[in-house]
């Protein structure tokens, strides 16, 4: 399956929505429009994985790669996942523990603007 990269503003916040599979022959195009996002000056982004239907642990270190380099950069970092058997994969990695996850885009940017889960 391919994989599919909108990116829109919502006040302050940079929302990447991701769709598809993010594995090891996607991951590289994700990474690519993180970095793009962030060195364009992104500080709050949201990464929708809404209609994400796979994610591996390359997809993963992408995400991890992100949240390091925007953390450094005094920003913040969020993703929005309701979807049981990709927040399996995060609480069987513990990453539930580093990554702020939030059921919605609007709950995410909510937490974000009150300074919780960066």
């Amino acid at each position: 399956m391919e994989l599919s990269l909108a990116t829109r503003a919502v006040g302050e916040h940079t929302v990447l929505e991701v769709g598809g599979e993010v594995d090891v022959y996607t991951a590289p195009r994700l990474r690519e429009r993180l970095l793009e996002l962030i060195d364009g000056g992104a500080r709050h982004v949201v990464v929708d994985l809404g209609r994400v239907d796979f994610l591996d642990s390359t997809g993963l270190g992408v995400l991890v790669g992100a949240l390091k380099r925007l953390r450094a950069a005094g920003g913040s970092f969020a993703l929005v996942c309701d979807k049981e058997p990709l927040l399996k994969i995060f609480r069987i990695t513990a990453l539930d523990q580093v990554f702020p996850l939030h059921p919605s885009v609007d709950a995410a940017i909510a937490a974000g603007s009150t300074g919780a889960g960066a």
